[in-house]
């Protein structure tokens, strides 16, 4: 079997399932060429995520996101126009060993020659965070992923957010933070210097991410988390079932909330924030 005791899959895909390197490269350009690459190369192009010059790091999570990512880009380095380079960066922040052994098993399989370096970072959000140690987890993670991206001599970060992920933090933010904040597509770093942040699935559903990985036999890593198991479920995960409750009710509502951001009409909001100072509609006023 293809999954590990503990690994915390989705599935158990015997590896006599798995398909080849070849049979799984070329599923992406070919059965899922309209959902997959075509939307990441739309994303790419887009919002002008990768230039000439660019030197890359590609964060490797173990899930199915990051996998497909490493791969989307791997495809773009060797068939697209432009010249850059790319560096695989995993960081182990306190994973089983179990999980460890699936992240390299699919990275060989999948010729993705990933760097892992060590952190304890698991241990330190158990002690510090309450009942919801994801939001800070994912925050120290990015800080020691853009150290080790600049140890390399990067300028970019790709990190494997989807569309799923972009709506889901639309609404969290309503619902939690009182705020409108999207995830972008790109961003520069506020800490680390000459550093931009990149989300090349940022049009991709994932849906089409899981039917991709399980029709090709892999089995990556659900999450890998030894801490929030012992925590209360996240917020993400109860608004992700919120946006599929509402689909039920609401046609096209996850395309609106996406596109919500995209559309926001500033003469018809109270107010709003630009770098860092806060300004009210009643400043701009005519009587």
């Amino acid at each position: 079997m293809s999954n590990i005791s503990g690994s915390g899959c989705d599935l158990l895909i015997p590896l006599s399932e798995r398909k080849s390197l070849q049979e799984i490269e070329r599923s992406i350009i070919t059965t899922y060429r309209k959902y997959l690459w075509s939307k990441f190369t739309k994303a790419v192009n887009e919002y002008n995520l990768i230039e000439d010059g660019d030197k890359i790091a590609v964060a490797i999570s173990g899930g199915k996101d990051s996998l497909l990512m490493a791969k989307l880009l791997q495809e773009l380095n060797k068939h697209g126009k432009t010249n850059f380079e790319l560096e695989f960066i995993a960081m182990n922040p306190g994973f089983h060993e179990s999980n460890k052994e699936l992240l390299l098993d699919n990275c060989n399989h999948l010729n993705i020659p990933v760097k892992i370096f060590e952190s304890d970072i698991f241990k330190v959000v158990d002690h510090i965070a309450n009942d919801y140690p994801c939001y800070m987890c994912a925050r120290m993670r990015r800080g020691a992923l853009y150290s080790k991206a600049q140890e390399l001599g990067c300028n970019k970060l790709a990190l494997g957010h989807h569309f799923d992920d972009v709506i889901e933090t639309n609404l969290i933010n309503i619902l939690c933070s009182g705020n409108f904040k999207t995830m972008l597509p790109k961003l520069r770093a506020m800490n680390f210097e000459n550093m931009e942040l990149i989300r090349p699935l940022y049009f991709i559903r994932e849906e089409y991410i899981k039917k991709f990985t399980q029709n090709n036999g892999l089995s990556p890593m659900n999450c890998g988390c030894v801490v929030a198991a012992k925590k209360t479920s996240s917020k993400r995960r109860e608004v992700k079932e919120l946006i599929k409750e509402l689909g039920d009710k609401f046609k096209n509502v996850d395309i609106n909330i996406f596109q919500a951001a995209n559309n926001v009409n500033m003469d018809r909001i109270l107010g709003w924030k630009k770098d860092g100072e806060k300004h009210s509609y009643l400043d701009f006023y005519e009587d």
